[in-house]
């Protein structure tokens, strides 16, 4: 039988997760090995309650992680990834807005030969504010990713274990999933599914962190902000010519009144500490990544990992490393 694991990351979801948990082992626990792995992501609910209860009725099918603190939503997914033992690996939200039915459609469609499936849907039933981001993100990541125009990176998706195993290899404390299956693969397929509507809760997306997401994917995933940077200094540098020579013909043509000393002063002392504070902002933000990859900050920190009997834990590279780093800051 094939092995099928299912990744949820857990954020004040007490009021849907454990009838969610329940769906999915009714309709796939006998049609394949089930795996589903709730990583909690610092709730402040009783979502840590409901999940160790869960894990204790369905050992051998639910494992749980807890994670010391907020990492946010793809820190906790790569810590999900990182107990993974399927040979097919869902992403879902924890909410019911992506339909436990249609990992049957996405399951069919990867079986193609595809390393990853993305879900798209006809029609979104979120806010307008979290549509308006989504539509934002999708152009960012056209521009910056490389992204195929057609292709909807929705986080509703499922890969082989392949692409597993080359996603947890991404050393840096602050990855974007999508970003980095782009960089690990081409073999990428697309099928529709429904989208429902949020019926409990709300979604933990804020502006904050819809922001943070789209710095991430410029500055960790691309160098167009340096390059348009070079392009303003090329920009610069011409009309820093043409002034001169303006300069000049106005020197020799009497006819033509010079602007004042203090005008040409103020006007050109503005342009360039703004063009000079744009780009000490762009380079400090590369620097400072930099400095928290060679300082090795974790992706997450697991608190509580409750596994089961039927799979033992087995620490990875990372975790070592996080563990390393856990006991040096104690």
């Amino acid at each position: 039988m094939i092995r099928l694991s299912i990744v949820i990351p857990v954020y004040n979801a007490e009021q849907t997760i454990e009838s969610l948990c329940r769906t999915l082992i009714d309709l796939y626990g006998e049609r394949y090995v089930l795996e589903i792995i709730l990583v909690n992501d610092y709730s402040r609910d009783s979502s840590d309650v409901i999940c160790r209860r869960l894990h204790e009725e369905h050992d051998g099918v639910i494992r749980y992680i807890r994670l010391a603190k907020n990492f946010g939503e793809h820190n906790a997914v790569m810590a999900g990834l990182n107990f993974v033992t399927g040979d097919y690996c869902v992403i879902m939200d924890d909410d019911f807005q992506n339909p436990p039915e249609e990992i049957a459609t996405l399951m069919e469609e990867i079986e193609k030969g595809y390393d990853v499936v993305y879900s798209y849907y006809d029609a979104k039933n979120d806010p307008f504010f979290r549509n308006l981001g989504s539509r934002f993100n999708d152009a960012m990541a056209n521009l910056i990713l490389k992204k195929p125009a057609d292709l909807y990176l929705s986080s509703f998706k499922i890969m082989n274990r392949f692409t597993v195993e080359q996603i947890t290899k991404y050393p840096g404390p602050d990855p974007y999933i999508d970003g980095i299956i782009l960089r690990v693969t081409a073999a990428i397929g697309k099928v529709q599914v429904r989208h429902s509507r949020r019926e409990q809760g709300r979604s933990g997306y804020t502006l904050g962190k819809l922001v943070s997401l789209w710095g991430n994917m410029i500055v960790s995933f691309s160098l167009i902000p340096l390059r348009f940077l070079g392009f303003c200094g090329i920009i610069l540098t011409l009309y820093g010519i043409a002034l001169g020579v303006d300069r000049l013909v106005a020197l020799a043509l009497t006819s033509i009144p010079d602007p004042s000393d203090l005008e040409i002063t103020q006007a050109s002392d503005a342009f360039f500490r703004g063009i000079q504070l744009l780009a000490t902002s762009i380079v400090g933000e590369y620097v400072g990544r930099i400095f928290l990859l060679s300082r090795q900050d974790p992706q997450y920190i697991i608190r509580d990992a409750l596994t089961g009997r039927k799979y033992p834990r087995v620490m990875r590279p990372t975790e070592h490393q996080e563990q390393e780093y856990h006991d040096h800051s104690a």
